[in-house]
């Protein structure tokens, strides 16, 4: 029996098993009346509802993760799977879509390239997935259809309309766009920060919520026909109720929210900070996952409320919570020093989740307004400075907004120092996510930069940002290993006191196309064209050196114990792969021997999740001319690129993608490694290109810089067919791409083909290169990318 539309929404029960968390919640399909949670945990589980008394029960556990997961939805039912399917999205990338069979996955869907933070079920089995990618991905059963690809920052929202193929998403750059058949019909435009979630409301409305606070009813014609207020921080969910008009919602406020003939007309506090999740079921009650790590369920129908004693010991525990000042301070927005006292009570407040501040004694207290009770709810105790700022409550100003903490991090590797802000009341993962996506980092270090915050900022107490030795760096901290990284400046490298290392990509210095380099400048080929300016034609290939032995050794060390016991290295074996990194990176002098080299080989057959700092050695080694004679050669050479290959699948992780680009890259050092790439070009091209999907910037980058590469040394006009692939190779990314660097490296390749060479011009005209070139010389923030330009489009236009 559904519950009365009028009735109060008080406590049912709290499902007590997660361990972190619950970040997502939603009703399910079976038993009736059954909720489905997802929790940082790596865990969702299903709770039925208990045949004798007002709970639920735990009744399945599925796992597989590796990472948190971040959604959850319900496949509806079908002849295969009668009872509906769970599907849940991860920090691993992957989707995972369950039985209530068993506790592993069914099918596991990947593709992906971040977490997957959103999904949504159709009609005939189809999901929808939004991810921190930037894509949404549209699946039938386990494989992708088609990749929703133009929001310019996560996809944190989605949804499928009922009718005529319609679907949604919702993005951190502010909008919600609508698709139709893979294309993208309309952008609807208003919100002022992420677009959290989304809910149909009928064929023709859907309502969105947003982190600025505000929830938003849409017409599909793109109107915006009401905007709802009420919630006083982030709004991260909202869910339908029965009757299909008017629902529920959830944020960083604390609270959950229902809303009722476009009013506000409960709000329901709990004691956690973040109310991550609201689903409603079929009978009109409310699922509620929050950062406290349970689950509460809510109604209005009398018969299911929790005793007296149960909802009063839920009521005291929000009474008892305690509140950041500057949080309470934004509640109210007045100065807590000119506070009233609790006299202040008698008045009552004016609309429904009104929020007052109170002195009792030396205390200041937080009350909630609840219309439907005509009374003041103690929400918490307030703690911190009386001000917000300073004492031990002092804010930081950081680019305009106060913050808690703002840490420095260093990279250790030459570049400026970075800015990382942070508010007691922010989610770690999400301020992890914004520091690494504004700052274009690898999403690989996101646990631990999350990591990092939590162990500097364990308890609620409001202070100043801890100085540089209360906390290690997460990126730099003792012996760190980013992969492909730079040693620290006390550590001997090769050619000490030149540039190397300044470029965090190349590590020989800032990258400067150019002529003249040393090992060509008094013998260039007789076929290759005088330079005519700065970039091109580049006719030495390009090398990744930036190197950081130490720590490269250290993270092979540490990842030997975790590896099959027939891949692992004794001592002896440790002892040659340092010895081997020693003479490639010339810290020592000597030639690497056959046993050295035998061992990199094993190291590289390491399992893909802990292979990338043999990679990494590998990438450095081939520069070396008898390492790269030694696995180039023409009998080993080919079975060597067909392994090195393995690593530039779309599934790769960038890590391992880049590394492995970089390390073809690197084989063009020497005479040897630069005639199999010759030979393989072909494949080598077509395996690179298939990396195309990646948005982690150092593989952009290395991939534009092996096609650069091939630019280098295919300068005979009479090789028509290299220089046409690597023409096609520029086509296939340049328009799409927005990364400078690696723009002007594909510009640089252009440029270089051309020279001197009509056919390679004309080739170039065919396949449509002049207005993507022309569109390049507009790129204002990068001034050698658009002066690029303007001298390849001369050579087209000519």
């Amino acid at each position: 029996m559904a519950a009365s539309d009028t009735g109060v929404y008080k406590l049912r029960c709290s499902l007590i098993g997660h361990s972190m968390d619950v970040r997502a919640v939603a009703a399910a399909v079976y038993p009736d009346g059954a909720v489905v949670t997802a929790s940082r945990d790596q865990t969702a589980r299903l709770w039925a509802p208990n045949s004798d008394d007002n709970g639920f029960m735990e009744a399945h556990v599925m796992t597989g993760h590796s990472k948190f997961i971040s959604s959850v939805c319900l496949l509806p039912p079908s002849d295969d799977y009668p009872h509906g399917m769970v599907v849940t999205g991860s920090n691993d990338h992957s989707i995972h879509i369950y039985s209530l069979e068993s506790p592993e996955p069914v099918f596991k869907l990947t593709g992906h390239k971040n977490t997957v933070c959103s999904l949504a079920a159709g009609k005939f089995g189809t999901l929808l997935s939004g991810s921190w990618d930037k894509t949404a991905r549209v699946w039938l059963k386990d494989r992708c259809m088609m990749t929703l690809s133009g929001h310019e920052a996560a996809v944190w929202a989605v949804a499928i309309m009922p009718e005529h193929g319609i679907m949604l998403t919702g993005s951190a750059d502010k909008t919600i766009k609508m698709w139709r058949t893979g294309k993208c019909e309309l952008t609807f435009t208003g919100h002022e920060d992420c677009v959290r979630s989304l809910a149909v409301v009928s064929n023709v409305e859907f309502l969105s919520a947003s982190n600025d606070g505000s929830i938003r009813r849409w017409l599909t014609t793109g109107e915006c026909s009401q905007v709802y207020y009420g919630h006083t921080n982030y709004v991260y969910s909202l869910a339908m109720l029965p009757n299909g008009q008017d629902f529920v919602t959830s944020g960083e406020d604390r609270t959950v929210r229902v809303w009722k003939g476009g009013e506000c007309v409960q709000t329901i506090t709990l004691q956690a900070q973040s109310v991550w999740s609201v689903a409603c079921l079929s009978n009109g009650d409310i699922a509620v996952g929050a950062s406290d790590n349970v689950t509460r369920v809510f109604t209005c129908a009398p018969e299911r409320y929790a005793s007296p004693e149960e909802i009063k010991e839920f009521e005291e525990q929000v009474a008892s919570s305690t509140i950041p000042a500057k949080a309470a301070a934004d509640m109210d927005g007045i100065n807590i020093n000119e506070l009233p006292g609790k006299e202040d009570l008698e008045n009552p407040g004016t609309k429904e989740g009104q929020t007052k501040l109170v002195r009792s004694g030396m205390t200041v207290e937080a009350y909630q307004w609840s219309v439907a009770q005509q009374e003041w709810t103690k929400i918490g105790d307030v703690v911190g400075s009386d001000e917000g700022t300073g004492g031990t409550g002092e804010k930081v100003w950081y680019e305009g907004k106060e913050y808690d903490h703002v840490f420095t991090v260093d990279l250790g590797d030459g570049s400026p120092k970075l800015k990382l802000p942070y508010n007691l009341s922010d989610d770690p993962w999400l301020a992890a996510h914004t520091f690494l996506e504004k700052n274009e980092l690898s999403q690989l270090y996101l646990d631990q930069v999350a990591k990092f915050i939590l162990e500097n900022t364990k308890g609620l107490t409001v202070g100043p940002a801890p100085s540089a030795q209360q906390y290690a760096d997460p990126f730099t901290g003792a012996n760190r290993y980013v992969p492909g990284s730079a040693a620290p400046a006390d550590v001997p490298q090769q050619g000490q006191g030149s540039t190397l290392g300044s470029d965090p990509f190349t590590g020989g210095g800032r990258y400067i196309p150019s002529y003249a380099a040393r090992d060509m400048e008094n013998n260039p080929p007789a076929h290759v064209p005088q330079p005519t300016n700065p970039y091109f034609p580049r006719v030495t290939p390009l090398l990744f050196e930036q190197a950081n032995p130490g720590a490269i050794v250290g993270k092979i060390k540490e990842f030997n114990s975790k590896v099959p016991a027939e891949l692992q290295l004794d001592e002896s074996g440790l002892d040659q792969i340092s010895q081997l990194l020693a003479v490639a990176t010339n810290q020592q002098p000597g030639a690497p021997t056959a046993m050295q080299m035998n061992t990199l080989w094993k190291i590289v057959q390491w399992p893909k999740d802990v292979v990338f700092p043999a990679l990494d050695v590998l990438r450095l080694a081939l520069r070396h001319s008898d390492i790269n004679q030694h696995f180039c050669n023409s009998k080993d050479g080919p079975q060597f690129l067909t392994h090195l290959r393995t690593f530039l699948s779309p599934d790769s992780s960038p890590a391992n993608q880049m590394l492995a680009l970089r390390a073809v890259c690197n084989m063009f050092a020497q005479p040897v490694g630069k005639g199999l790439a010759i030979s393989q070009h072909s494949d080598i091209l077509a395996t690179t290109l298939d990396c195309s999907a990646s948005t982690h910037k150092n593989v952009r980058i290395a991939m534009a810089t092996i096609i650069l590469n091939y630019a280098a040394v295919i300068q005979d006009p009479e090789d028509i067919e290299g220089k046409s692939q690597c023409l096609s190779a520029v086509a296939a990314l340049l328009d799409t791409e927005r990364e400078n660097e690696a723009c002007f490296r594909l510009l640089v390749a252009l440029g270089s083909l051309m020279v001197g060479d009509d056919n390679a011009i004309a080739l170039a005209r065919s396949l449509d290169l002049l207005p993507v070139v022309a569109r390049k010389r507009g790129i204002t923030e990068a001034p050698k990318v658009a002066e690029c330009a303007r001298l390849v489009h001369q050579l087209l236009d000519a």
